[in-house]
């Protein structure tokens, strides 16, 4: 019991130390040269998986990923483990402190970026034939779901590097697309949740019964988990009693994290959203300090180790040699791009933004970065999308992100005005 072959612990350190490497080295070559780090950890993947080494090297790629019958449910653990820390991480990053003078842009560009994307989204589905996209689980309503969210969806933590990276994170410009990225991006892993209920749920003959049962269990696993987390962090947690926090913050937070991930299933909600949850509920409930120290604690090895053998997973269940339809995804990326920054333009045009600044926030909020992978991930996992759509999601999230970063440098470089 609790053993494995000390053999095939070796092996499994040594595969998962070289995509560890790769995914590391390529990342850090990528922000040498300005471009979103994710992409070199995906990058990673999918040079070592069947894209590349397993295409022109079969053998060894078999030997190095798939060497025992456990290796692949290790690099399956490594991975969830990974995608619940970035979720976690990124509800950390969720910004508070609202600018009166901003919340009319604010709220203006948040339902701009995110509801009427979502129904023009959900229109597109009409002229796409998604019976060629549709996974295991045979389900048509959840995988529109899952179009008008990737057509809609916004990238905090690759955001918010681009904007380190540039030197214009204390900028009001920056500011104000962190806040609006993670408001808009709560209401659609809302509506990711309704999409895999309905898997959860999955009959033969859907109704709508079904579709407000899932629309019902997922906000009331909303609701009930920010109560619960209210009344547990600012009332229970900084207690002189409370001894397991006292012995240690993060692992108090971390066993909090994994019950929440707990009730999200039993819930058919992702666990994902459970730890989302958790993240924001510590940046609202908890001192800044703490949560600024928990924050840190669970980043440094979150994006030494989980968070980028997560990305450059991802990068291995690409087969673009095989599973990658290159045309429709050309097509693809264009709707979703001229939708997202078409209306966020037109949006901050209304709201009487100049003609620069409405295009800086439409190229923002097309950055669909790690959220957009996480959102195919999750997608993939729940059997609502097959492998091919998988690949044109991961490539649509890592192609928009480096869009944006290059759009940005060169506006800094040119000293134009952000806004």
């Amino acid at each position: 019991m609790f053993t494995i072959e000390q053999i095939q612990v070796s092996h499994f350190l040594f595969a998962m130390g070289c995509l560890l490497a790769l995914a590391h080295i390529l990342g850090y070559l990528c922000e040498r040269i300005y471009i979103p780090r994710v992409i070199g950890e995906v990058g990673a993947g999918i040079i070592l998986g069947p894209s590349l080494l397993g295409y022109f090297y079969p053998q060894a790629y078999q030997w190095l990923f798939h060497g025992f019958p456990l290796e692949d449910q290790l690099f399956g653990l490594i991975y969830q483990i990974g995608l619940i820390l970035l979720m976690f991480v990124s509800g950390l990053k969720f910004h508070t402190e609202f600018e009166k003078d901003d919340l009319k842009i604010t709220s203006a560009i948040t339902i701009g970026s995110s509801v009427l994307p979502f129904i023009i989204g959900w229109l597109v589905t009409s002229f796409i034939d998604l019976n060629k996209f549709v996974g295991a689980a045979n389900d048509l309503l959840a995988l529109k779901l899952i179009v008008c969210i990737s057509i809609a969806v916004t990238s905090i933590p690759v955001i918010s590097k681009i904007f380190i990276d540039l030197g214009i994170m204390k900028t009001r410009f920056a500011k104000l697309v962190v806040i609006i990225a993670g408001l808009h991006d709560i209401l659609l892993w809302v509506v990711l949740g309704v999409a895999t209920n309905l898997v959860a749920h999955h009959s033969n003959q859907l109704s709508y019964s079904d579709v407000l049962l899932s629309i019902g269990t997922t906000c009331l696993f909303l609701l009930g988990i920010l109560f619960v987390l209210r009344v547990l962090f600012k009332h229970l947690t900084m207690n002189d009693r409370n001894i397991f926090f006292q012995s240690s913050n993060l692992g108090y937070v971390l066993v909090i994290l994994f019950i929440a991930c707990v009730l999200a299933y039993f819930f058919h909600v992702e666990t994902i959203f459970g730890a989302l949850l958790v993240g924001i509920a510590a940046k609202l409930y908890l001192p800044e300090t703490v949560s600024e120290k928990i924050e840190e604690g669970v980043s440094n090895l979150s994006f030494s180790w989980f968070v980028p053998v997560y990305f450059a997973t991802v990068g291995l269940q690409l087969d673009l040699a095989k599973s990658f339809d290159i045309y429709f995804f050309i097509q693809y990326l264009l709707i979703a791009t001229f939708i997202q920054m078409t209306i966020v333009y037109f949006t901050c045009r209304l709201i009487k933004l100049n003609s620069l600044t409405s295009l800086n926030f439409g190229f923002a909020m097309n950055a669909r970065g790690g959220p957009g992978i996480v959102l195919s991930t999750v997608a993939f996992m729940s059997g609502i999308i097959n492998q091919e759509f998988f690949a044109i999601l991961v490539m649509l999230a890592l192609v928009t992100s480096w869009m944006t970063g290059t759009w940005l440098r060169f506006v800094i470089k040119n000293k134009w005005d952000l806004m």
